[in-house]
């Protein structure tokens, strides 16, 4: 434990206000994001939809993800992260208000599809932001920061989310959209007479700026990552409902077991990195953090016991320990 704390104290020590304070904010936001665990539940569950269309709405939300990566992108390069951050938190927490309000399948898609795209062009504005608040030494540590942030985050939410949809998925919408809406009211009083809210300009002469689109070793790299992903992230998709339809547990057990996933993550994330990254090779590492997500996905298969699930949850967040801090790297 000692080692632990060690590990974040140096980590962690002499990062800027604005930096703590917007992980303050993405923790506000990340703890609201509670819908996405339990969306499959109350597609299949309350409204009634076959397997496959809720499939299909979760895949539209996937999708508005990555249309919001690049728009918000676009839109901070162009405008700065203070205007993107600013409606992203509040208009996307508006639109999760609203779709608790929305029932046919074709108006959910679309719904869905323009709540991801505004949620989602959150995350580069952060990104920017965090980097003008750092000092380029601290690079690296801030960052890691945002990550903690959104891991702890990741544990309160399913949690709470879990207490909501047990009464109604209706206050489920409204508790996600809330306190998005408080993180960005909190945003935008102490970041509005910041100096530093600027519009970084890209230097269009820089002869180093090449495109990463050439780079083949890369772009298999980020096609083995994206596998990755896909297979991590039916911890938001297709593992409730499993849990629900095959181990029957109700909806705050189900929250509880996610949320075991950020609190190892929390917990041990950092005292791996630190110790890991000066003894294995980077590629050992992710390879390890890959197979780890198989296995857990595997032993669900042969085992049927509800203890199994809690096995199978620590495996997947030991996974994302050991791979993604080092994919992102």
């Amino acid at each position: 434990m000692k080692f632990i704390i060690r590990s974040y104290r140096n980590v962690y020590g002499g990062l800027s206000t604005e930096s703590w304070l917007l992980a303050f904010i993405t923790f506000i936001n990340r703890s609201g994001m509670m819908v996405l665990p339990f969306l499959n539940l109350y597609l299949t569950e309350s409204l009634h939809f076959s397997v496959t269309r809720a499939g299909i709405v979760l895949s539209l939300f996937g999708v508005g993800s990555m249309i919001g990566s690049f728009l918000g992108g676009w839109l901070t390069d162009r405008i700065g992260y203070f205007k993107v951050s600013l409606f992203s938190l509040v208009v996307g927490g508006v639109s999760f208000i609203l779709l608790s309000q929305v029932r046919s399948f074709e108006a959910l898609c679309i719904c869905m599809l323009l709540s991801s795209i505004i949620v989602e062009s959150l995350r580069p504005a952060l990104s920017s932001s965090v980097a003008i608040f750092s000092k380029p030494e601290n690079f690296t540590r801030s960052f890691s920061l945002l990550r903690m942030a959104i891991n702890l985050g990741a544990s309160f939410g399913p949690a709470i989310g879990g207490l909501l949809a047990a009464a109604s998925y209706t206050w489920l919408f409204i508790g996600d959209g809330a306190t998005s809406i408080a993180a960005g009211i909190f945003f935008y009083f102490y970041f509005r007479s910041r100096s530093a809210h600027i519009v970084i300009k890209k230097d269009d002469n820089n002869a180093d700026n090449k495109t990463p689109y050439t780079d083949i070793p890369f772009l298999v790299f980020i096609l083995f990552c994206c596998l990755y992903a896909i297979l991590f992230f039916q911890i938001f998709t297709t593992l409730p409902l499993y849990y629900r339809n095959v181990h029957h547990l109700s909806e705050p057990n189900i929250g509880l077991l996610l949320a075991l996933n950020g609190i190892i993550v929390v917990f041990f994330e950092m005292a791996f990195v630190y110790t890991f990254e000066k003894k294995f090779p980077l590629p050992n590492i992710i390879i390890t953090g890959v197979l780890l997500s198989g296995i857990a996905m595997i032993v669900l298969n042969f085992i049927k016991a509800d203890w199994i699930l809690y096995v199978s949850m620590i495996l997947l967040s030991f996974s994302e320990i050991l791979a993604m801090p080092f994919m992102m790297t």
